[in-house]
């Protein structure tokens, strides 16, 4: 009988060893080698009134940065993001899809910026969002990109690297981070009439030919509601126009690969202001999401 106590005894003892063996342990003369990855935070999967701490967007509230010394970026030649290239892709019920390179891309249209409430928080490129580094988000060069943006109404550009997706903002081109809207000047106006070049390697500034100067600043902004093969349709669509109130439409004809477009559109006006105004008032009539064109 006491034999087989002591049996039990040992049994026990020896399964109680075995459900709490400690896990081999990494020599303290050995540390890891292995670098932390990045990892996509949670927030990139909620709502955005869910996601950011912020819920208004701005500058920084007190910085001791000084823009002016920051500096740009250099194009280099970079592998895809392993994110955010994925196309075509849908946002807000739109959908979108990304340029194979960006080769020879240049755009005029409206740049905004972002700020506070998005920085240090995952961009699409899953990296980290910085107000302070010269970044931009687009929606469909390839990530990244470098591209010069420069502002219409004073001359001035930046390079920046384009690692992000939006604005999604209709009638939107670019969003600049912080410090690029700083630098030339978007900030703390809030918007800008702009030009986008796609810079290559080791390229920090356009060729002469392709600068924008003071002295080439476009004053010109048009509203454009439709476009049209067929001259006649454009004409009875401009009478709708009319009808509905909507002054200073016109027609304006050009040649596309051999082809005749007539563009029906409202403008010159004054202000990026403006065109979102008339914008907004256009959608309320029912003729659809016009498209903000500037021109020279």
């Amino acid at each position: 009988m006491k034999s087989a106590l002591i049996a039990i005894a040992v049994a026990l003892l020896l399964a109680a060893c075995a459900r709490h063996k400690p896990r081999p342990q990494t020599p303290a003369s050995q540390p890891s080698t292995t670098v932390p990855q990045p990892r996509a935070v949670p927030e990139t999967s909620l709502p955005q009134s869910r996601r950011y701490r912020e819920s208004q967007d701005g500058g920084p509230s007190e910085s001791d940065v000084d823009i002016s010394k920051l500096v740009e970026p250099v194009p280099k030649v970079e592998a895809k993001s392993r994110y955010g290239n994925k196309s075509p892709y849908s946002v807000l019920g739109k959908t979108y899809r990304v340029m194979p390179d960006a080769h020879n891309y240049v755009e005029r249209g409206i740049a905004s910026w972002y700020g506070n409430k998005f920085h240090g928080y995952m961009t699409s490129s899953l990296e980290p969002y910085d107000m302070y580094k010269f970044s931009a988000a687009h929606k469909s060069l390839p990530l990244p990109s470098y591209v010069r943006v420069t502002n219409l109404a004073n001359g001035k550009s930046v390079v920046v690297r384009v690692n992000d997706r939006g604005p999604f903002h209709e009638n939107r081109l670019i969003d600049l981070s912080y410090a690029a809207a700083v630098r030339i000047g978007v900030w703390p106006k809030g918007t800008a009439m702009v030009e986008v070049r796609a810079l290559n390697a080791g390229e920090l500034e356009p060729a002469p030919s392709n600068a924008v100067s003071a002295s080439d600043i476009p004053s010109r902004i048009y509203v454009q509601l439709g476009a049209f093969a067929d001259r006649d349709n454009a004409q009875r669509f401009l009478a709708r126009i009319e009808q509905a109130g909507l002054s200073r439409a016109n027609i304006v004809t050009t040649r596309i690969n051999k082809r005749e477009i007539h563009r029906v559109r409202i403008g010159p006006l004054a202000s990026v202001a403006e065109a979102d105004a008339l914008v907004s008032r256009i959608e309320k009539l029912g003729f659809g999401m016009p498209r903000v064109a500037i021109e020279d």
